[in-house]
C-alpha cells in the first residue's frame, strides 16, 4: 500500500472516530489545533495498531497541525529510523504540553539515546524542550532504563 492510501485511510478513521464534545471542551480549554477530532487516546492506539509502522507515514501525520495526526505520527515511528536529528528536529515542532507527553510516550523513551537527549533538552533554555526531557526522564525511571 502506498503512503498516500495509508494516509489517506488513517484520516477516513479519524473522521469515522471523531467526538465533538470532546473537540469542543478541549478548544474551550485553550488547545489551538488546526483540527481536532477529540478522539480518545485508547482510540488513537487501536487505529495505530491497524498499521504497520511507517517512517514516511509518521513523517506527513506529524507535519499537519492536527493533534490526532500528531499523536498517531509518534505511534507509527519506527525507532529505528528515528535518528537523534530527526529527533531534534520533531522536539523543536512540538507545539504544547499534551503532544510532548505523547510524543515521549508514544516513542522517546523507547529510543536508544532517550537518557542523553533528555539531559540535553533539560540543560537547554527551551521550555518546551525542558518539558520534553524531564518527562522523559521519569517515564525511563519508570521503566528503569535511565542511566
Amino acid at each position: 500500500m502506498e503512503v498516500a492510501e495509508i494516509i489517506q485511510e488513517i484520516k477516513l478513521e479519524l473522521r469515522a472516530n471523531m467526538n465533538g464534545v470532546v473537540s469542543s471542551q478541549m478548544r474551550g480549554a485553550g488547545m489551538q489545533y488546526h483540527v481536532n477530532f477529540g478522539i480518545e487516546l485508547p482510540r488513537l492506539q487501536q487505529i495505530a495498531g491497524e498499521f504497520t509502522p511507517n517512517h514516511e507515514v509518521a513523517q506527513q501525520l506529524w507535519h499537519e497541525n492536527v493533534r490526532e495526526s500528531k499523536i498517531l505520527a509518534g505511534m507509527l515511528m519506527p525507532v529505528e529510523r528515528f535518528y537523534p536529528e530527526l529527533c531534534d528536529i520533531w522536539a523543536d515542532q512540538i507545539p504544547n504540553a499534551e503532544i510532548a507527553q505523547m510524543t515521549v510516550l508514544n516513542l522517546f523513551e523507547r529510543l536508544p539515546y532517550a537518557t542523553e537527549k533528555a539531559f540535553e533538552w533539560i540543560a537547554g533554555d527551551n521550555e518546551m524542550l525542558q518539558l520534553c526531557g524531564f518527562l522523559l526522564i521519569g517515564r525511563l525511571l519508570i521503566r528503569g532504563t535511565v542511566f
